[in-house]
């Protein structure tokens, strides 16, 4: 019978639960079959991970799956878990927390390139998880110095969180990427001899984007942007917080 989530999760703690010694050992560890399911995901994709398949990778029945992983869910919550855990999370090499919060933000953005599964799937039981915790802590560390209370200081993580989720879903792999491009370039002037005289203003700016960008759109361009503004309004905050002034 497998263990509860949260026991699954921290299933190498020493106080975690323990199966008993009667029975034959199982053929694979509760580690192994998530291991196999996030390679299946990077190989191919979130679909891809079902009970029946990880079962026959893994050369064992279905039922012998859920004894390890309790369902689909639970499986996909472990594996969130699991990428959380390995994520590098070298020290910090700057006292400037701008640059903490920027080495912090391109950390997430490569985990998100090393498995785009991640924005398929959202589920907040992962917070429990040690992995999710220690990425979590060690994050929390970038804003050091700044005066941020508890409140603000988690807010201000997930703040950067949400820019980087929205930003790796934009520099998803995308199969057409070079059909528009050559689109881009092939269709240019046939776009303005439609348009004319009409929206000036959108010709003028997406004129001037699409020089620069060569492209109707530069997830890197957008990145750099962003992040600059998202630290431009932590900078407001954090100015804010150290004038307040200290009750007592």
């Amino acid at each position: 019978m497998a263990h509860e989530l949260i026991d699954l999760l921290w299933r190498d703690h020493s106080a975690a639960p323990q199966g008993g010694a009667r029975g034959p050992r199982a053929k694979v560890t509760t580690s192994e079959a998530v291991d196999a399911a996030i390679g299946l995901a990077d190989a191919e994709n979130l679909n891809a991970v079902t009970v029946r398949r990880l079962a026959a990778d893994l050369g064992i029945s279905t039922m012998a799956v859920y004894t390890h992983v309790g369902s689909r869910d639970d499986l996909l919550v472990l594996m969130i878990d699991a990428v959380h855990a390995r994520q590098p999370r070298p020290p910090y090499g700057s006292e400037l927390w701008q640059e903490r919060v920027w080495q912090i933000a391109e950390a997430d953005l490569a985990l998100y390139a090393a498995h785009c599964w991640l924005l398929d799937v959202t589920d907040q039981r992962s917070s429990l998880g040690p992995g999710t915790i220690a990425k979590y802590d060690h994050e929390l560390h970038a804003f050091d110095g700044t005066g941020l209370s508890d409140i603000d200081r988690d807010a201000a993580l997930t703040f950067v969180a949400d820019f980087v989720r929205a930003s790796a879903q934009a520099h998803r792999p995308d199969p057409h990427a070079a059909d528009t491009a050559e689109v881009w370039l092939a269709w240019n002037q046939r776009l303005a001899g439609y348009l004319g005289d009409s929206y000036p203003l959108a010709q003028q700016v997406g004129a001037a984007a699409g020089a620069a960008m060569n492209a109707a759109y530069s997830p890197d361009h957008a990145w750099a942007f962003g992040l600059e503004r998202v630290l431009d309004a932590l900078t407001a905050l954090i100015r804010t917080e150290r004038r307040r002034p200290i009750d007592g």
